[in-house]
């Protein structure tokens, strides 16, 4: 397996580790291609229930990898369309994977490493990690980012970060909602262990993948489709077995473990 992307399975807890930091994770072609390959095999694993996005050395990621954006700068359009669309596939893959995918950032995430955190489901940090989009200060544009930060933090945050290309500390990112905890260097792995644990052991995994999705969906919708389709989903799942077996071990006074 390419070692740019490590794989660490434990209780149904599947780690990927970004692995190149000599060049801060930044994201070259074949990063990118293993975190995808990764991504698409836990997407029937059925030992993986919840995925840590996580990476060595000091930084999370620096974003795109600039030395290959300068080699490829004479390319035609089509190759450069070609290129951009690998990251689009990944972001968007992320974001609508079936499992839950948690972010643990020990370092600064910057660029398109930011655009990692950002559309991952839960993200934990440390206080010294900083967070920006810095493309436009380098007459480069924060395109595909901007597509999921929007949805997660409104227009007027984006429109701050996207347009300043400024970097924030940790927890005026919590403040914006970039991130949803804060932990020390020394707590944040068992931190993350343990929230990842509790979902793994207190929730349904069809509930899970059948939740995210819909609220992928939704935001696109009008008001009358989405209750429409919110309906139709909350007919669908009375008669799934997790749901059927959740409400008898409720009413049973049962203490069910996922």
């Amino acid at each position: 397996m390419n070692n740019l992307v490590l794989f660490q399975r434990e209780n149904r807890i599947t780690y990927l580790t970004l692995n190149r930091p000599e060049k801060r994770n930044a994201l070259n072609q074949e990063m990118i291609s293993s975190l995808k390959n990764e991504l698409i095999n836990a997407k029937t694993d059925t030992e993986t229930k919840v995925i840590v996005l996580r990476s060595n050395g000091t930084v999370f990621s620096a974003g795109a990898d600039l030395e290959h954006l300068q080699k490829i700068q004479n390319n035609s359009y089509e190759e450069n369309l070609t290129d951009s669309n690998q990251l689009k596939e990944l972001y968007e893959l992320i974001y609508t994977h079936p499992k839950v995918i948690i972010a643990q950032i020990e370092g600064s995430a910057i660029a398109g490493g930011c655009g990692l955190a950002t559309i991952c489901d839960f993200a934990f940090t440390i206080p010294e990690a900083k967070f920006g989009y810095s493309e436009v200060r380098i007459g480069f544009i924060p395109a595909l980012v901007m597509i999921f930060l929007i949805r997660k933090i409104g227009e007027t945050k984006t429109k701050e970060l996207l347009l300043t290309g400024k970097l924030i500390e940790a927890q005026q990112a919590i403040q914006y909602g970039l991130v949803n905890f804060v932990f020390s260097k020394d707590e944040i792995a068992t931190k993350v262990k343990e929230f990842a644990t509790s979902l793994c052991t207190e929730t349904s995994a069809q509930s899970l993948k059948t939740t995210k999705e819909m609220i992928a969906n939704i935001q696109t919708l009008s008001l009358e489709k989405a209750l429409n389709y919110a309906a139709e989903m909350n007919a669908h799942a009375r008669s799934t077995e997790d749901c059927k077996k959740g409400i008898a071990a409720f009413l049973n006074k049962e203490n069910l473990i996922w």
